[in-house]
Parts: structure tokens; sequence; C-alpha cells
């Protein structure tokens, strides 16, 4: 019985290691994200994040959610709405290259509209980050604004994402890296709908995309 227990810990590791770990290439450093022309996505341009599968919603963009008002979530918009595009910082701004499986902080360009956002949460910041994060807790984490760019430690752990390949594009996942000795949730970044809106959250289901440069 232990024997069979310790075996299957050890099928469930490995199948994490696999899914939230960069593969296994002799290249010295991961593959560029690609946006969807084939050229390479870089720090401080804008994207827009557009779903393989269109019928599931388009853009993302900022939104209040029940009674909850600030932060507020990312929510991904009704088909044939753009939203808003997002602009990606690697944690390390010197090579300004996205790369697959690497930390980077992701936010809403300030130079377009949230007046919504302005309203409700003002000083607050249009830096991805996960509402009420707690490593060990199996309560949805769900992903809103107000996080800190840079900074990459124990304090902004929860302000980083990577990008992964996934099926015909790309997905976002949760598995930072900006500190060696923290315990850390490993998710893919989904879909939860409440209160009618479709926010973005760690969950097992990725939302597969792919990026186009504005």
């Amino acid at each position: 019985m232990q024997s069979t227990t310790v075996f299957c810990s050890f099928l469930l590791f490995s199948f994490l290691a696999l899914q939230f770990s960069p593969p296994c290439a002799a290249a010295s450093q991961p593959n560029p994200v690609l946006d969807m022309t084939g050229k390479i996505v870089r720090q401080g341009i804008d994207y827009y994040i557009k779903p393989i599968r269109q019928d599931l919603g388009l853009g993302l963009n900022l939104a209040s959610v029940g009674n909850h008002t600030c932060p507020l979530s990312v929510v991904q918009k009704e088909p044939y709405d753009g939203g808003t595009p997002v602009t990606f910082f690697p944690v390390n701004p010197k090579k300004g290259v996205i790369r697959e499986w690497t930390d980077m902080n992701v936010e809403f360009p300030k130079g377009y509209s949230f007046v919504e956002a302005l309203d409700a949460c003002p000083g607050y910041s249009f830096v991805w980050t996960l509402d009420g994060y707690k490593p060990l807790s199996s309560e949805t984490h769900y992903v809103v604004n107000g996080g800190v760019k840079g900074n990459p430690g124990r304090d902004t752990i929860k302000n980083w994402f990577k990008v992964a390949k996934s099926g015909e594009g790309y997905r976002f996942v949760f598995c930072p890296s900006v500190c060696e000795y923290c315990e850390v949730i490993c998710k893919n970044v989904g879909i939860v709908v409440e209160d009618g809106q479709r926010r973005l959250a760690l969950t097992d289901d990725p939302l597969e995309l792919k990026f186009e440069r504005v």
C-alpha cells in the first residue's frame, strides 16, 4: 500500500513538473513568443489578446464584478469586442524579448480609456496581479489590477506570469520563479464565469490565445 502511494505521488509530481516547467531543450534560452504574423513579441509594445476560439469571447478589459469594485477584475469581453491591449515587461528588462516560461509583468497601457478603473480605484496600477494570493488556499485566485511592476522577489511574487506554448497558440501560466525559497501555486490562467462576467483566474483549463500587435 505504501509503495503504491509513493508511486502515485511520483506520477503526480512528474505530471505537474512537465506541465509547468520549460521543455528540456538544448538551447541556452527559451524560445521567443511569436505574434500572429510570426514576429517576436517584445517588451513595451501593445498587443491584443485574441483567444483561439473566438466564439468564447475576444479581448480583455477591466470590470467590477458584483459588489467587488476595487481592485477591478480582468475580464474577457463579449464576442466582436477587441478589448484593450496589454504590454509585457520581462523579469530582465535589458533583454527586451518575451520568451516562453520566463517571468514577466502584464500591464494594460495607461494610454487607453479606463474611466471606470480611474474612478473606482484611484491610485491603482493597471499591472496584473492575483487577488488575495495564498499559496496553500483552495479558493479561486482571480486576476485583477493593482500589481507592482518589476522588483522581482518575495514581496512581488503574485505579480509575475509566464507564457507557454499551448495547442495552436499560447497560454498564460502563473508559476513564478522570482523567489527560489517561496512556496507558489502553479496553474494555468483560464476563465471563471461569475455574476455574468468571464473573469480571468487560476484554473486547470487554460485560455488558449494568440497575440496581435496593435
